[in-house]
């Protein structure tokens, strides 16, 4: 009589998985037709070199776009160019939306594999020092870690994907607290990428420093939680 009802989650939890991996596959094929030969062995990763390429593609901008934020959750390329890139090619407010969607999509499908296929294949995504770090964190597992650890820029996007997946946390608190925590960050780099090219040398100066500041405050807040949570 119960049996039915226990596997709803598990169901959810497949379309979810098979709609992200058709997806991701839907995104590898179609950057993968867009991509010249050159282009695809080389890619520049500057700000303006990404721009030039979304920019080449057209309509199919958007959906490379977002294809280039999910294959960074498996590929070593900083997602934050990409942001810049999308806010200075579509706003500040459609490139937060593009970059945000790309960024779930991709933490959607990594979490997924990662929570499936276990540890054997966390160690195989991971370096020594990441998996180090993964085992620290898992300690502190929950919404409130992860939405803390999203806050925070100096910890890797994909680490959090994959540590997340190793602890109990359900899938709803890993979407509501990635969704939210990467928010800010996305937004304040499509704003930095809109007004990139009028923005002086005094600006930039005030900025960096602002957002130095907001950091070392974030990791002081980190760290009075976690040695709150070892004298409990």
């Amino acid at each position: 009589m119960t049996a039915e009802p226990a596997r709803a989650p598990l169901d959810a939890v497949v379309i979810v998985f098979s709609v992200g991996l058709v997806l991701l596959l839907a995104c590898g094929a179609l950057a993968w037709w867009l991509l010249p030969l050159d282009s695809a062995l080389g890619l520049n990763l500057s700000i303006e070199g990404t721009e030039d390429l979304i920019r080449s593609w057209g309509a199919w901008g958007v959906a490379g776009s977002i294809g280039l934020m999910v294959a960074h959750s498996f590929l070593p390329f900083p997602s934050e160019i990409i942001a810049l890139a999308n806010g200075m090619l579509y706003g500040p407010f459609w490139g937060s939306v593009i970059t945000w969607v790309g960024a779930m999509l991709g933490a959607i499908v990594a979490f997924a594999l990662a929570r499936l296929l276990g540890r054997p294949f966390v160690h195989r995504v991971l370096s020594e020092r990441h998996r180090a770090q993964l085992s620290e964190w898992s300690q502190a597992s929950g919404g409130r870690a992860l939405l803390i650890g999203r806050l925070i820029p100096l910890i890797a996007f994909n680490l959090l994907n994959y540590g997340a997946a190793l602890t109990d946390i359900s899938w709803w608190t890993f979407i509501w607290a990635t969704g939210l925590g990467i928010l800010p960050l996305t937004i304040m780099l499509n704003v930095f990428g809109d007004n990139m090219l009028a923005l002086t040398a005094w600006n930039w100066f005030w900025l960096l420093l602002g957002a130095l500041a907001i950091l070392v405050w974030m990791q002081r807040r980190a760290r009075a939680a976690r040695r709150e949570r070892i004298n409990r």
